[in-house]
């Protein structure tokens, strides 16, 4: 059987308040009047309190801006060279930290599989090899890499991992999801980068699944079950430019989740058998203020229910595919003995919908 045994996270070293990025945005983008109320609002309302970043930039005055150049048109402009230095700087350290914190006492060299999830940087020898190499890992361990996929990845990978704990006897599988979204900064004032800006944050979660071990907390992967809502393809959305990575985050977003969110549940319940009053915790991923709102409201829970989820979004921000991983360690670590079915959700560009359900007895 697959368990989920625990989970670990890290993030960056600098911790930026939200309304502190506030003024760093009101610095560099060339707001209206108009513009810099609306954005003060949102950003007071976003329900994000802080953010981490591998850039100190974002609390500093401009003259202590270490990644960006010293003038407020940021020019010149860091380019995507510039910006996958950073990430080839930092991802595989943090990576390292959030596997750590998650083996505990768990020998690296028992582990069998290790999968690496990213849609913030690539490279070849890529975060695999780099972390295969500082962790001292079995040279014949099995690699893969989940890229590109954004905030669901995490539960694509999840599906691999449960495929090769299910077929491989003596499985121990690695997960490890690492972004540095902030690298990936765009000072053209518009309202897809502004709502990058308002949101995104670094972090990194890895996760260990096995189907030989356990723990006083592990939970048993029950189903997957997944769902794309095409007329949503252009709303979110990941491309490659000269200066970063581009986001493009539709208002219309949270409205397409509403419309389709209770369909996708019950459907996820119909694969696993189970009905919504059997589910004990909701993992959702919180991918903004709105998004946990029409959520809760379409499905009629509880602000209890969506407790973790709102606790990850107000201290580290979306920080993509390690986000969901964030809620469901609250969750896992709030488990008391009684018996526990816990449902995952998060989204993607597509609009792609993956679900998952756990489960402890």
């Amino acid at each position: 059987m697959s368990k989920i045994i625990s989970i670990g996270t890290a993030v960056p070293l600098y911790c930026h308040q939200q309304m502190d990025i506030l003024h760093f945005m009101q610095n560099v983008y060339a707001f209206t009047d108009s513009d810099r109320r609306k954005v003060a609002f949102l950003y007071k309302h976003s329900g994000i309190k802080q953010r981490y970043s591998v850039v100190p930039d974002y609390s500093r005055s401009i003259n202590e801006w270490k990644f960006y150049p010293h003038s407020e048109n940021l020019e010149p402009f860091p380019s995507l060279e510039h910006r996958m230095a950073l990430y080839n700087k930092y991802a595989p350290a943090l990576s390292v930290d959030a596997i750590r914190n998650c083996l505990n006492n768990f020998n690296p060299q028992k582990i069998t599989h290790l999968i690496t999830v990213s849609c913030t940087g690539m490279s070849a020898p890529g975060l695999d090899l780099q972390i295969t190499e500082q962790l001292q890992l079995s040279k014949n361990v099995f690699r893969t890499s989940v890229n590109f996929m954004g905030c669901y990845a995490a539960i694509h990978a999840m599906k691999l991992a449960k495929m090769i704990c299910d077929t491989t006897p003596g499985a121990n599988v690695v997960i490890v999801c690492t972004e540095l979204c902030t690298i990936h900064f765009q000072k053209q004032f518009n309202l897809d980068n502004a709502s990058s800006s308002l949101l995104f944050g670094d972090g990194s979660a890895a996760v260990l699944l096995s189907n030989q071990r356990g723990s006083a907390k592990a939970l048993a992967i029950k189903s997957f079950y997944s769902e794309v809502s095409y007329k949503g393809r252009d709303d979110m959305s990941w491309q490659i430019s000269n200066t970063g990575f581009l986001m493009k985050l539709s208002a219309y977003i949270p409205q397409l989740i509403q419309e389709d969110i209770h369909a996708l549940v019950q459907n996820a319940m119909e694969e696993s058998g189970l009905s919504l009053g059997d589910i004990t915790h909701w993992c959702i991923h919180p991918g903004g203020r709105k998004i946990l709102e029409v959520i809760q409201s379409k499905l009629s829970l509880s602000a209890e229910d969506l407790s973790c989820s709102k606790s990850v979004l107000s201290k580290f921000g979306n920080m993509s595919s390690p986000t969901i991983l964030f809620v469901l360690k609250e969750i896992m670590e709030g488990l008391h003995d009684a018996p526990a079915n816990v449902f995952g959700v998060a989204f993607g560009p597509g609009l792609t919908m993956e679900t998952f359900l756990c489960s402890r007895k």
